[in-house]
């Protein structure tokens, strides 16, 4: 299954049919000159993840409207964001970025028009973070450059215009300043750093109501996060995730361009890290891969901060249970549970409020797998996990495989748990969740009263996870759900919780998986041991 959770390179492959983004390489090529590096003064060179980027950032659908309402480039620090979307300011402050009419003729299928009244915005949470990104928008169009000379701009060290009513700005006023502008297009600089404490979320959902009013879109640019801080480029990647799972219901999307080194990549080992480097960096021609390397190997650098500005992988926030390159590298897609195959099966439900999941685990080398995940709208009261569906899972599963033990947490699913599910499955079960209860259970395993027995089982999940042995399917709401699960201590150990009681990053799945996994140390004990032949070897 691809898990966009796990995916190194984000953009998609497909080009749309129908784009304008040729009108920008056209245009750039014209007017706008490399301000600095190897090609300081010439023309500008568009590499190709620039240009694959522009092709679906201008996507149009048969229709004539965007394919895509939201833009992000997460790149590791020194990729040339800050450049790049400076020439896509200068595009939409000048080019011809909007449909005029489809032509066949034309590269792309379409020609364009320049935007009526630009409001171009460069903005931040401080106007430090804006520096570079307005920096460049300067040197490609200084004074006497022929974009200025051509379309008569009037630059500014914060603001350029041109006639009539055009405005390209900063912005790093408050929410509250920013309200109201009619902006037609928004580059949202360093997003990993609009955080609440900043005023950052207020901000990116104000300049997004002004976008929409006008149907206009905004780019981000960032490096990976700080995981924990509810960067507004985090939960910007939280929605493309949802989307990229199927969980969101609007047509248009996130385009996400991100390319992220390998889970395994191994900072010490040179090899390791160059490969790494070559990945992140792929086309970008100025980068000196061996300074960066230099760079993370000095004895001042942290692992945490070169991880996140390098190899623009987001680490663990402080008190995470595992962290994302761990379980990814215990991915592997390439294993299939056969029909027929002996498992141990974990539930964990909810009706409304938290998500549902259905995990497996193989006894014969402990391979974790997802047979199912139900995760409800959590904006809309009313939206809540179809029970019918999830029995439907169930039936399913144990007619494919052949299910040894099923443990499944109690709450708010009484009736299946102790009732539906026992009288057509315990038969076959070789072991009960609580065979030594008051009332022996089949099936019904009440977390409420299993804190010291799940406690030891998360620990010893880490510790497998750690050493690497057994394997998972790569599911990518599982992987979600691992990542977003916390360390929480108690009287027994340390165990998993949610970031918080009310928050939208559930842990569910990863329940399961724990609970699959102490299902299946439960079924191998049971299992009945072969008897001895009597013969000496």
């Amino acid at each position: 299954m691809d898990s966009p959770h796990d995916r190194l390179v984000t953009l998609p492959e497909e080009l749309p049919e129908y784009t304008l983004g040729w009108e920008v390489v056209r245009w750039a090529t014209k007017y706008i000159r490399h301000p600095n590096g190897p090609r300081s003064g010439k023309r500008w060179k568009f590499t190709l993840s620039q240009i694959r980027f522009l092709l679906h950032w201008y996507g149009l659908d048969d229709d004539g409207n965007w394919l895509y309402h939201h833009g992000v480039r997460r790149l590791a620090k020194g990729s040339g964001k800050s450049p790049f979307v400076a020439l896509i300011g200068l595009a939409e402050f000048c080019a011809p970025v909007r449909l005029k009419d489809f032509d066949p003729r034309a590269d792309g299928g379409v020609v364009g028009k320049p935007v009526e009244m630009p409001l171009v915005q460069v903005a931040a949470t401080n106007e430090s973070q804006t520096a570079n990104t307005m920096r460049m928008i300067r040197a490609m169009a200084g004074k006497g450059s022929r974009v200025v000379s051509d379309y008569g701009l009037d630059p500014g060290k914060t603001k350029f215009y041109k006639l009539p009513e055009g405005t390209l700005e900063v912005i790093t006023s408050s929410a509250h300043g920013a309200e109201g502008a009619e902006a037609t297009f928004v580059v949202a600089d360093e997003s990993e750093w609009w955080i609440p404490s900043r005023g950052g979320p207020d901000l990116a959902a104000t300049l997004q109501d002004n976008l929409t009013k006008s149907g206009s879109r905004m780019i981000e640019t960032c490096n990976a996060w700080v995981p924990g801080m509810e960067s507004v480029a985090e939960t910007t990647y939280e929605a493309w995730l949802a989307q990229e799972e199927g969980r969101t219901r609007g047509e248009s999307k996130i385009l996400y361009d991100a390319r992220i080194a390998p889970p395994d990549t191994d900072l010490s080992d040179p090899d390791s890290l160059l490969a790494a480097l070559d990945h992140v960096y792929d086309d970008c021609f100025w980068v000196d891969r061996r300074a960066i390397s230099e760079r993370i190997w000095d004895p001042r650098a942290t692992e945490d901060d070169s991880r996140r500005k390098y190899l623009n992988q987001p680490t663990a926030a402080d008190d995470a249970w595992t962290t994302p390159q761990e379980w990814a590298r215990l991915a592997d897609a390439t294993r299939v549970v056969a029909d027929g195959e002996e498992v141990a099966l974990f539930f964990d439900g909810s009706k409304s409020r938290d998500a549902t999941a259905l995990v497996g685990c193989t006894l014969s080398d402990g391979h974790v797998f997802v047979v199912d995940t139900w995760e409800p709208d959590m904006r809309d009261p009313n939206d809540e996990v179809d029970a019918n569906a999830v029995d439907l899972a169930v039936r399913r599963a144990f007619d494919k495989y052949e299910v040894v033990a099923f443990f499944a947490d109690v709450r708010e699913w009484e009736s299946f748990t102790k009732i539906d599910w026992p009288s057509r499955y315990s038969d076959g079960l070789r072991v009960w969740a609580s065979p030594t209860s008051r009332t022996p259970e089949p099936i019904a395993w009440d977390m409420r009263g299993r804190l010291k027995e799940f406690t030891q089982a998360a620990e010893l999940a880490l510790s497998e996870i750690e050493d690497g042995t057994f394997t998972h399917d790569g599911n990518g709401v599982l992987s979600r759900h691992v990542s977003n699960a916390r360390r929480k201590v108690n009287q027994y150990g340390v165990t998993v919780r949610k970031e918080s009681r009310d928050s939208s990053r559930k842990i569910d799945a990863a329940v399961c998986m724990i609970g699959a996994r102490h299902a299946r140390r439960m079924a191998l004990a049971a299992a009945p041991k072969k008897k001895r032949s009597g013969r000496v070897w």
